[in-house]
């Protein structure tokens, strides 16, 4: 690369305070943050490693010098994008593993939902311990929101396993009931703007447990 090519020793020092910058925001975001998924803290996650991406280019381009920052981008997972260049619509898809790990914990605190809507409604209920787990689990996940469960999975006996978030784009929303009967038949990876992945698989990366990709 040529002199004039390169960035200057102002240009690498304003790219420098522009990840300081960053990583502030993306702290305060997390510290704000209103759960797993929360919109804000994703979006100050990919402008911290475009920052950081620009920051490296820059630092090599001018003096030959790396930083030790893995930047976070697409991998071979991902297909190129070849979805709209304006969706006017979304899907959001994830999925979320667990091991029952604690049976009984799980149990005790089915049976403990299953009496306080005794209570409520004034009729018993069947037992949820003579039931098992396969009820358990229905009345668990009839009672709280996923990403509540998520929060509190230890509570309730389960142990957290990978987990993955894809948003899709579409042309048009789908009419209602469309894919109710088969919800991820038709997930196509070329349309995946973004996917945030959770896996102990990651936990020697620099990320710690989550890669995000963007196509």
């Amino acid at each position: 690369m040529s002199d004039a090519a390169q960035p200057t020793a102002a240009e690498v020092r304003a790219a420098a305070e522009a990840v300081k910058a960053a990583l502030d925001r993306h702290l305060a975001a997390v510290e704000r943050r209103t759960g797993d998924d929360d919109p804000a803290v994703y979006e100050a996650f990919n402008a911290l490693a475009a920052a950081a991406e620009a920051y490296d280019e820059r630092l090599y381009d001018r003096y030959d010098e790396v930083t030790p920052f893995e930047i976070p981008g697409a991998d071979d997972s991902l297909p190129p994008y070849a979805g709209p260049e304006e969706p006017h619509a979304l899907s959001v898809l994830i999925r979320r593993d667990y091991a029952v790990v604690e049976p009984q914990r799980l149990i005790a605190q089915a049976q403990r939902i299953a009496d306080l809507e005794s209570e409520e409604e004034g009729s018993a209920m069947p037992s949820v311990v003579a039931a098992g787990t396969h009820a358990a689990l229905g009345l668990l996940f009839g009672e709280f929101e996923p990403d509540e469960i998520a929060s509190r999975h230890k509570e309730f006996g389960l142990e957290e396993g990978d987990s993955t978030l894809w948003v899709s784009a579409a042309e048009d929303l789908p009419e209602p009931g469309d894919w109710l009967s088969a919800p991820f038949e038709h997930a196509d990876p070329e349309r995946i703007v973004c996917r945030f992945d959770v896996s102990a698989v990651f936990d020697d990366e620099p990320d710690d447990d989550l890669r995000h990709q963007k196509a």
